[in-house]
């Protein structure tokens, strides 16, 4: 791992874009996206969360063109790393997306593992990631997010954070495949090529994402 410990981590990453975007948009809107996430840290995680040992579910999933795809037919028996991330609208996603592009993806390729990405936009936002940062891995929507549900990691922006979103010119339910606001807390999974979960990182904080050693020293154990 010693190829990525001299990398910026994405959480540095994160605080430096704050900074621009908190200035960007006022106090007032930066407050609510504060409370927002203060209130999701309070929640805590749901109690059906994902966990190790939890088997992968069959899915069918979409690719940039609309095609679909069979997530089993996909892995074809290899682990895998699969990351749910909110959306093309979502910087902290891009930001983590490009890192995992360029720090995560090559290492994992080397050894044989799979980088699946997915969230619960339509194909089209699933291209606007990939070409964002011209993306090695997959990338795949998951409609109605009914792969993200098997795992419990379900939520939804808040009233006052749909509210800002919309003072900033976009809703996320005109990003999602389905036409609601659902989606996903930024989940890392390591799976075994049995289809079994080892490692499982849910941030209910959507600002705070899994670093490059940590999925590294979870896919070593497998």
């Amino acid at each position: 791992m010693s190829s990525t410990q001299s990398v910026t981590s994405i959480q540095s990453s994160v605080t430096e874009f704050n900074t621009g975007f908190n200035e960007a948009v006022g106090p007032a809107l930066a407050e609510v996206f504060a409370l927002e996430q203060q209130d999701l840290v309070t929640a805590g995680l749901p109690a059906t969360v994902v966990s190790p040992g939890d088997t992968l579910p069959e899915a069918t999933l979409l690719r940039a063109d609309g095609t679909t795809v069979s997530l089993s037919d996909e892995l074809a028996g290899s682990p895998a790393v699969l990351v749910f991330y909110r959306g093309a609208w979502c910087p902290y996603c891009n930001i983590t997306l490009k890192h995992y592009n360029e720090n995560l993806a090559p290492v994992l390729a080397g050894r044989g593992v799979r980088l699946i990405a997915i969230s619960p936009q339509t194909p089209a936002g699933t291209e606007a990631a990939i070409l964002k940062d011209d993306l090695s891995f997959s990338v795949f929507s998951d409609p109605g997010n009914a792969l993200a549900s098997t795992f419990g990691i379900v939520t939804a922006p808040s009233a006052g954070a749909q509210d800002a979103h919309g003072q900033l010119g976009f809703a996320v339910a005109d990003s999602n495949a389905d036409a609601t606001a659902a989606i996903p807390f930024p989940t890392v999974l390591v799976i075994g090529a049995d289809g079994v979960v080892t490692f499982a990182d849910v941030h209910v904080d959507y600002t705070r994402r899994t670093e490059v050693p940590v999925i590294l020293e979870a896919v070593e154990a497998l």
